[in-house]
């Protein structure tokens, strides 16, 4: 038992130059307990700022690449990008400050990406592994348009995760695509903090593998717009999820 890393300290660190953790002290007070030295790859995911489609309800996926970021949506992405310079500083001390962003390629998160990276100092990658889920038929339309043309589908494809719109993907589908995304984050290095922004379906779809949930349960986890999840990747996937919230005037500043 010796080797167990306690689970409560002080976690004052800085941000390495490299972007890898400077830290190797006792884990933080919350952390999952680990039996081991490694150090994890963190991904913080940032769901997209508002847009029109965000406002009417509308299923917005990937098979269109707009609609871009309202005015709100604007305002959001620069509150986000504020609470996401502050990983590794006066904020999860314990986690290396990012080094990547990562986006998937619709406008919205593009746009909500830059104004994050410009704040990091760092440029967009794009990586169509996180855009949001292909809605096929439902594109568009509102749940109560898609219950009215499609009786009986819309609530079984939440809550079961195995069911496919007409030309679309299930929720089940976006977990096997993001699965192989964070994946490769993961592969490619530890110590490091990335930044993925993507849409909400498939931020709960990485939420919901990382912690072995059933495809079904994964509705059930609420991605506002422009909030930040934080997931913790170990190479024996007994990974961790950090709670963490949406951007207030008081973490902006």
């Amino acid at each position: 038992m010796s080797s167990v890393r306690p689970s409560s300290g002080d976690p004052s660190s800085s941000p390495a130059a490299d972007g890898s953790s400077a830290r190797r002290g006792p884990r933080p007070s919350g952390a999952g307990v680990r039996f081991d030295e490694e150090e994890p790859v963190t991904v913080v995911l940032v769901r997209h700022g508002q847009t029109a489609m965000t406002v009417s309800r509308g299923y917005s996926g990937s098979s269109e690449p707009g609609p871009p970021l309202d005015e709100t949506g604007r305002r959001q992405a620069a509150d986000v990008a504020a609470l996401v310079d502050r990983v590794g500083r006066d904020l999860w001390g314990d986690i290396a400050y990012p080094s990547r962003v990562v986006a998937s390629p619709m406008v919205r998160t593009q746009q909500t990406a830059a104004v994050v990276a410009g704040r990091l100092g760092l440029h967009v990658e794009t990586d169509a592994t996180f855009r949001e889920a292909d809605f096929g038929a439902w594109q568009g339309l509102t749940a109560e348009q898609v219950e009215e043309r499609w009786p009986g589908q819309l609530e079984p494809w939440h809550t079961l995760g195995t069911v496919r719109p007409p030309g679309g993907e299930s929720i089940a589908d976006v977990g096997g695509r993001v699965r192989a995304g964070l994946d490769r984050l993961q592969a490619a290095g530890e110590g490091r903090t990335v930044v993925v922004v993507s849409h909400a379906v498939a931020i709960r779809a990485m939420l919901g593998v990382t912690m072995g949930a059933a495809p079904g349960s994964w509705s059930q986890l609420r991605v506002a717009p422009a909030s930040v999840s934080i997931i913790r990747l170990f190479s024996d996937k007994r990974d961790e999820i950090a709670v963490a919230g949406v951007p207030s005037e008081g973490w902006a500043r």
